[in-house]
Formats: C-alpha cells, sequence, structure tokens
C-alpha cells in the first residue's frame, strides 16, 4: 500500500550516465535514460512491437532504441522510427514525469496530470557549498514501510549496530515525537554520554577529542510519503548540546530515501550529509564506508522481519510508546492512499 501520486526518488544521475535503467516503482516497470537536450526520460519499460524491455536496449544520439529489433522511441512515449516498418499506427506507451534535482532522478508513478515539480523534498543542504553528501543505494526485500517504522524509532540502535552507533544511553534517554507541519518527528537528547566507535571517528575528523563526554542527539522527520531527514551528531558536553557552535561539535544529516518497488520490496537511498570539513574527500568516504556498514545491519534485520511477517500475516503486533513515529507515519501514509482512492472512486468522478 503506497501513494502514487507523489514524487519519489528513482536513481541517481550516474546510474543513467551510461545506458538505460530499468526499476519497478510502485508495481510499475519503468525505464529511465538521458534524452538528447541532457533531460532525463522516464517510459513504461515495454517496448509497443513485441513486448520487450526497453531497458534493455541503448541510447543513440539521446533517442532510446529497443535491443531486440532496432524500435526509436520518442521521450513521450511515441514510437520515432523502426527499420524497414511503417510506424505512425504504433500505440503510444506510458510516460512518467521525471525531474532531475538535489543529485537525484524524482519519478511520479501516479497521475501525471497532477504531477508539481514545486512539491518535489526541498533539500537544504544539496545545493549548497558549505555541506558535503556521500551516500548509495540498497534493495531490500521488505515492505517500505519497515524502513520507515525503522528510522523512526532509533531504539534499535542498541542492539543492532553496538560496534558502530549504538549505546545503552540511547535506551535510557525519553524519545519524544510530535506531528508538525505534515511531518512527523522524534527526537532524543542525550547528555553527558561518552561517543561510540562512529561518532569518536568523526569527532578526529573535526579535529576535537573523541576521549571526553559529550552531548548527543537524534531528531527524526518524516515527511510523506517516504523522506526521512535525522539530524544526528555529538557536541563536547556542556557546551550547548544540538546548539552548541560549529567549533565545538559534529553535525550532519542522515538522508534516507525509501522507494516502493512492490508491497514487499523497495529502493534504499542512504546518505549522510555534513557541515564540516566539507572539502575533505577522504573523510566523505570514510564516512560513507562506516554508514555502509550500518545500513547493511539494518537489511539483514529488515529481510528478515518481513520473510517472518509473510509467514504469519495475522499475528497481531504490539505497539509501545517508542513505536509512536512509526504509527504517527502510517497514519499519514493511510491518509494519503486513502485519499487518492476516493478521488479514483466511480461516484468521486461522476461529481
Amino acid at each position: 500500500m503506497f501513494p502514487r501520486n507523489t514524487w519519489y526518488v528513482a536513481c541517481t544521475p550516474d546510474e543513467i550516465d551510461a545506458k538505460p535503467l530499468g526499476r519497478q516503482i510502485c508495481g510499475e516497470h519503468i525505464v529511465f535514460y538521458r534524452a538528447g537536450d541532457g533531460q532525463v526520460a522516464a517510459l513504461e519499460d515495454f517496448c509497443p512491437h513485441r513486448g520487450a524491455k526497453l531497458s534493455l536496449g541503448s541510447v543513440c544520439e539521446g533517442q532510446l532504441v529497443c535491443g531486440y529489433h532496432g524500435l526509436v522511441m520518442g521521450c513521450d512515449g511515441k514510437t520515432v522510427s523502426m527499420p524497414g516498418q511503417r510506424t505512425a499506427g504504433f500505440p503510444k506507451i506510458r510516460a512518467f514525469p521525471v525531474v532531475e534535482r538535489h543529485g537525484f532522478i524524482w519519478v511520479w508513478p501516479g497521475d501525471a496530470a497532477l504531477a508539481d515539480p514545486a512539491a518535489i523534498h526541498h533539500l537544504e543542504w544539496a545545493d549548497s557549498p558549505d555541506w558535503a553528501y556521500g551516500g548509495g543505494l540498497y534493495h531490500l526485500q521488505a515492505d517500505y514501510r519497515l524502513m520507515i517504522d525503522n528510522l523512526m524509532d532509533l531504539t534499535h540502535e542498541t542492539y543492532v549496530h553496538a560496534s558502530s552507533i549504538g549505546q545503552k544511553e540511547i535506551d535510557e534517554a525519553p524519545v519524544g515525537t510530535k506531528v508538525e507541519g505534515g511531518q512527523v518527528v522524534t527526537s532524543r537528547f542525550m547528555e553527558n554520554v561518552m561517543a561510540p566507535p562512529f561518532w569518536r571517528a568523526n569527532l578526529r575528523g573535526n579535529h576535537l577529542p573523541d576521549d571526553q563526554p559529550v552531548d548527543r542527539w537524534q531528531v527524526c522527520r518524516f515527511t510523506p510519503p517516504s523522506h526521512i531527514m535525522i539530524e544526528v551528531g555529538v557536541a563536547l558536553a556542556g557546551q550547548g548540546g544540538y546548539h552548541a557552535p560549529a567549533e565545538q561539535k559534529v553535525y550532519s544529516i542522515v538522508v534516507d530515501f525509501i522507494t516502493p518497488e512492490t508491497e514487499t520490496s523497495h529502493w534504499y537511498f542512504w546518505g549522510m550529509a555534513r557541515n564540516f570539513n566539507v572539502k575533505d574527500k577522504a573523510l566523505t568516504a570514510q564516512i560513507r564506508e562506516g554508514q555502509a556498514k550500518v545500513f547493511a545491519e539494518d537489511t539483514a534485520v529488515l529481510e528478515a522481519q518481513q520473510r517472518n511477517l509473510s509467514l504469519h500475516p495475522g499475528r497481531r503486533l504490539l505497539m509501545l510508546n517508542i513505536d509512536a513515529g512509526g504509527v504517527q507515519s502510517r497514519k499519514l501514509l493511510d491518509k494519503m492512499v486513502a485519499a487518492e482512492q476516493a478521488a479514483a472512486s466511480p461516484v468521486a468522478q461522476a461529481a
């Protein structure tokens, strides 16, 4: 169950540099490629001739060429030409609204008439020279909502990520949850604790001591349908914590774009944006490597969770106070889906 009339991150620009990319998003099989004018195009991954996957073809002089019989497809979904054939009567295939922005390719899998690029999630760090970013992509065999649950409740860090970002104080710190401005926000603040390994490394990366107590924070912001930005960091204890001056802390934004593939699988675009030592490429690579290991641990847990849930579809799950962020996030998603279904119903259309 996922909203369709919304923007999702589909891929990164480098994924379509050399050849077309086929990717399933919200159940739709879509081919992404870069057209002759440099703009990104997104079409139904289906050749109207014999049903071959267009993503297995190539891009020649900015046009998508089917790898089966050489049919040339236009960005609007209409066949341009085919060797030795008249193509005027070929049926048009579906074209999807697509936008390249903030270092990502965004697609609208729903009603194209409703697509508004202005609604794309704003990323304040993406276009600023004061920030550095490094990230990656995981393909998970799990309901995308399980990842949202995971990221909106970081209690699991103590257990799943014990060797990197986890520490017992996470369990001990109360979690706050609120809904504001169409977002769900959860937060934890830990005072006078020792930084775990991942953050000790980041303290060193910002030329700060790693053997002194720190104040640590986690502020998770969910924006429907599937974007979560997590403000994380540590500051030398007693310097103001979250509000400490830049020279006394390391502060980053954990970037999470969770794009549904099917009801039980999704694409997870992860990364970290930071505003310290932004020109240090070695540090960016080090943080990315550390993050990759952390999120790989999440992947193993969530895929096993999905297998278990699939075996026991009728089992009721417990809801505790730490689950409030995920619960509220799902409520927003349910409202989006219900609104789309109501708008698409015969009664609504007749009205």
